[in-house]
């Protein structure tokens, strides 16, 4: 009889499954379940606020939660709101939730929100003096915090860092601990952040010239740029300006098949390779690519310095370097 081999990889991605089976038999099976990619995208930012207040990688804190709640859809996740399968313990006076465990009938905390869970969990591991080792570490150090927690004996299966580790690694949950946000698709098409970023308006930018069919010309970090009218396309502008259609769409960062929008700003030649500030402090609704626009810098440049790739966009209140 032939047996086939099946690679180590294989193995433990089949071993990975079972486990998340066996742990969450809900997971799949709720009408209103929620996603790996909802789950990261709903609890990203409270898992990078706790990490500002108490250096506990954000990483690490959705990569827990991810994997004691089943994504949160474990019944004590949805029941009770438990995102980290935290027991009652003696000091607890909150409000409980009972189901089998380890043993039968165990306390777990119950909370009002998820908020308030994860607010816990950073109380839970802060003020335990077992994990004082793992505030030692680099912020950035996710491997040593999952090696850490299993010796501090957070959990009990002695696959609990190798689990943790792979998701973190899977979903680039690490760029969060460096202040970055990985993004699951690609960069955004240009055209739709318009409307929700408009650029600042002609008074904000000294005036040059005013060039053909009356299009005025602006001055942004010793560049000439204008802005876009409705109906405009890279072929209206090039022949305004007399320079390649090609030249329009590299200036400006953009594809040959990206439309343009009313209120855009187009620059005439190339952005420069930094800004002539230090640094931009991310608002709402902000991308990479509407930063670049603003200050006139290269999008691969900019996104060079700040240790970003193309399919990451900044979180609210980053600080983006411009040179």
């Amino acid at each position: 009889m032939a047996f086939k081999i099946i690679s180590v990889a294989k193995v433990n991605t089949i071993f990975f499954l079972l486990y998340l089976l066996i742990s969450f038999p809900v997971l799949g099976q709720n009408r209103g379940s929620i996603s790996l990619e909802e789950y990261i995208q709903t609890y990203q930012h409270v898992a990078i606020q706790k990490m500002r207040e108490y250096r506990i990688p954000a990483s690490i804190t959705l990569a827990q939660g991810i994997l004691e709640s089943g994504t949160g859809n474990s019944e004590l996740a949805r029941k009770a709101n438990n995102h980290f399968g935290i027991k009652c313990h003696g000091t607890w006076k909150g409000k409980r939730f009972y189901k089998d465990d380890d043993r039968k009938h165990e306390c777990f905390r119950k909370y009002n929100n998820a908020g308030e869970s994860f607010h816990d969990h950073s109380l839970f591991l802060t003020q335990r003096g077992r994990y004082n080792d793992l505030f030692k570490l680099d912020i950035t150090d996710y491997k040593g915090w999952a090696r850490g927690l299993k010796k501090a004996g957070y959990a009990t299966n002695p696959r609990y860092p190798e689990l943790l580790i792979r998701i973190v690694e899977e979903n680039n949950l690490y760029y969060f601990d460096r202040g970055i946000a990985p993004m699951a698709t690609k960069r955004r098409n240009t055209t739709i952040e318009i409307p929700q970023n408009p650029y600042p308006s002609e008074r904000t930018f000294k005036m040059l010239d005013q060039g053909p069919n009356e299009r005025k010309i602006y001055e942004n970090n010793g560049l000439k740029f204008i802005y876009a009218r409705e109906g405009d396309n890279f072929e209206k502008i090039a022949g305004d300006f007399e320079i390649y259609i090609w030249q329009v769409s590299k200036y400006n960062d953009m594809d040959k098949g990206d439309k343009l929008k009313e209120g855009q700003i187009i620059y005439l030649e190339k952005k420069k390779n930094k800004g002539n500030k230090s640094y931009h402090v991310v608002k709402e609704g902000e991308s990479m690519y509407y930063i670049a626009q603003i200050y006139g810098i290269k999008l691969n440049k900019l996104l060079k310095v700040n240790n970003m790739e193309a399919n990451m966009y900044p979180y609210l209140g980053q600080k983006i370097k411009l040179r």
